[in-house]
């Protein structure tokens, strides 16, 4: 059966957009409502019958939010947007009211499982585990309250994350404050007509600065400002959150937040989260250490006043301690990552990786003229449609992310999906190639992953603890010196030098324990936001800051407040250095000589990441790596080595 892609509106006009989205939203959600009524209409059905009923009702839920999740987030019309929130707050109540429902329930848990093959088994026992976790069994009053929380939590989230995204900020500076920018940055920011230059906090305009700008002066004001992004508007929200939060967890009889939050993770209990920061802190404590002392060492020589380094002076300082101790030049790099040779480059190397083509589709509809569409093929089949919106605009999301607009579903739907990003139109920062491959990783597992007989194992499905993992797996193609070379030309076609990538990949081991150390305190500020819930943020930023990252915190300023993960990680952020340890070990099974390895590779593919979620993450890892993963090939490069079990040189 041949699967059309998603008809957007071929149009920029916001009041076709708003037709759409009202009439796909409404409508999915009428139908998943009458599924729920079907359900429970007292006929004989099959435990089969019953579960492709809410299998059913499962894709219209998912019809009625992916959509406007992305479009909420990147649409360039306010209305479009403020419609798509409202949107998604419907389904969220929808969704709520399902899982509390008693009727429904118990139509579900007289399901006979042994009538039920191995997958929809597993399916059964996790739509009962949502039962369970959304109060069914609670007393009217309890479940009552449970939907205001839902429901205000979606409010809250949504106004935290619109702040964040909006709230765009800046300085001035003269343009001898440009000094040691590259020329195209300093072309691209004319002084205006009071010979003032303005710099942002988007981040085409701010990661260059940091990286470049001499002016330790305004590196600090520029960094001040970013950090006070939603500041002070989430303050109240960000309070309001994890309080809220604490309150589903306590009535729902968990002790805590993070507890709740990790029963469905690989990490299983709260506890285990903080066992886990300390775990790898301890690991990375030595090498954080000596290589933040180089640091510290190269910022005195320029002022040796200098007792502490701030956020500001990390990329700047490493930057020069990388040019002149491994002689690796960022301005020289970028030189050969101009962004369209890039894009091409990434679908090539993807493509060969996986078995896969991209058909660029010039003529598709799209929210946005900088979006461009491909078809994803395999075996000369389209297996799924791809979206990349992948430059900065005033009212975009501001990170880095995939967002799913279509939920693949066996023989009737589709898989696509978005990069949302915010990349510069010219040359890139290798730090933001090593980004697009990461974020291209989440995409292309919702595509793979996306022929699923069962909605709710469709794409990136599995333990959220484990999702980061392929995608942290798949920046090691961006630091391969003939992968680069294929795609990482300068302006007069000659590729990369390859003993530069090899610089690059030493210089890169450089920072690499006090990088994991700055990771843990972001890990740490969510789980113990959650799970102490301190009347004054800032001051447990200052104190996590303090035991685990060796950079200073910034005077008055409040990075949680524009700490988006605080949304939707919650209290677990530590799923980035956990998906890392994965990460590491699943990539000890290919051959740094040969990353195209086919058998290998397909392997990896078609074990990891065609099933989606319908296995447990430890599963599938077991069964391409043959054995449990483990912490060896994460201690290794944590320490400093990257052999792999082989001895190997494995790139990072």
């Amino acid at each position: 059966m041949t699967l059309n892609p998603l008809a957007l509106p071929d149009t920029d006009d916001a009041d076709a957009w708003t037709r759409f989205v009202d009439e796909r939203a409404d409508t999915a959600l009428t139908r998943a409502r009458a599924i729920v009524a079907d359900l429970k209409d007292g006929s004989t059905r099959t435990a089969d019958e019953v579960l492709n009923l809410w299998n059913d009702c499962d894709i219209e839920a998912a019809n009625s939010s992916t959509f406007v999740s992305l479009l909420s987030e990147a649409h360039p019309d306010p209305a479009v947007r403020e419609l798509a929130e409202a949107k998604l707050q419907a389904t969220t109540t929808f969704l709520t009211q399902r899982g509390q429902d008693r009727d429904l329930h118990k139509v579900l848990s007289e399901v006979d499982a042994g009538a039920l093959d191995a997958t929809a088994t597993r399916l059964l026992e996790h739509v009962l585990r949502d039962f369970r976790r959304s109060g069914v069994d609670a007393d009217d009053a309890t479940r009552a309250r449970l939907t205001e929380i839902n429901d205000r939590l979606v409010v809250v989230s949504q106004e935290f994350s619109r702040n964040v995204r909006d709230d765009v900020r800046s300085i001035m500076i003269t343009p001898d404050q440009l000094a040691g920018l590259p020329e195209d940055y300093i072309a691209d920011h004319p002084a205006d007509a009071d010979g003032r230059v303005r710099i942002t906090t988007d981040y085409p305009d701010m990661i260059p600065y940091l990286t470049f700008a001499r002016d330790r002066s305004a590196r600090l004001a520029l960094s001040h400002e970013s950090t006070n992004r939603a500041w002070p508007a989430n303050d109240p929200l960000l309070h309001e959150l994890v309080e809220l939060r604490a309150e589903l967890a306590s009535l729902l009889g968990y002790d805590s937040w993070p507890d709740f939050d990790a029963e469905v993770k690989m990490i299983k209990t709260g506890d285990a989260i903080g066992e886990f920061i300390d775990r790898v802190s301890e690991l990375a404590e030595a090498s954080a250490r000596k290589d933040f002392a180089v640091l510290l060492e190269r910022a005195r020589a320029d002022d040796p006043s200098i007792t502490e380094l701030f956020g500001a002076d990390h990329s700047y300082y490493a930057e020069l301690v990388r040019r002149e101790q491994f002689d690796v030049d960022a301005q020289r790099v970028r030189r050969y990552f101009d962004f369209t040779r890039v894009r091409a480059g990434l679908l090539e190397v993807t493509g060969r990786l996986f078995g896969i083509s991209y058909d660029e589709v010039t003529d598709a509809p799209a929210w946005h003229p900088d979006v461009t569409t491909y078809d994803v093929v395999r075996d000369g089949r389209r297996i799924g449609r791809i979206h990349l919106d992948l430059h900065p605009r005033d009212g975009k999301y501001k990170h880095a992310a995939q967002f799913d607009l279509v939920t693949g579903v066996t023989g009737r739907q589709l898989p696509e999906g978005t990069l949302v990003c915010n990349f510069p139109r010219e040359l890139m920062e290798h730090t933001q190639v090593v980004t697009l491959f990461h974020e291209f990783g989440h995409l292309v597992h919702h595509v793979l992953g996306g022929d699923q007989q069962w909605s709710r194992f469709s794409g990136v499905a599995t333990e959220w603890d484990f999702v980061e993992a392929p995608s942290q797996m798949l920046e090691e193609w961006a630091w391969d010196a003939d992968i680069l070379r294929s795609f990482a030309h300068d302006a007069d076609g000659e590729p990369i030098p390859t003993d530069l990538v090899d610089r690059m990949r030493t210089a890169n081991e450089f920072g690499r324990g006090y990088n994991a150390r700055t990771q843990l305190f972001y890990a740490a500020l969510s789980y113990r936001l959650h799970l102490e819930r301190p009347a004054d943020h800032t001051a447990m930023v200052r104190e996590l800051q303090a035991r685990h990252s060796l950079l200073a915190y910034l005077p008055d300023s409040h990075f949680q407040a524009a700490f988006g993960h605080l949304d939707g990680y919650s209290s677990g952020y530590y799923t980035y250095m956990w998906s890392l340890v994965i990460a590491k070990d699943l990539f000890s099974a290919f051959d740094a000589d040969d990353l195209f390895a086919a058998e290998v590779a397909g392997r990896y593919r078609d074990a990891v990441l065609a099933p989606g979620g319908s296995a447990d993450a430890a599963d599938l890892v077991a069964e391409f790596l043959g054995r449990d993963y483990s912490f060896d090939a994460f201690g290794r490069w944590l320490g400093g080595s990257d052999a792999g079990p082989d001895g190997d040189h494995r790139s990072s």
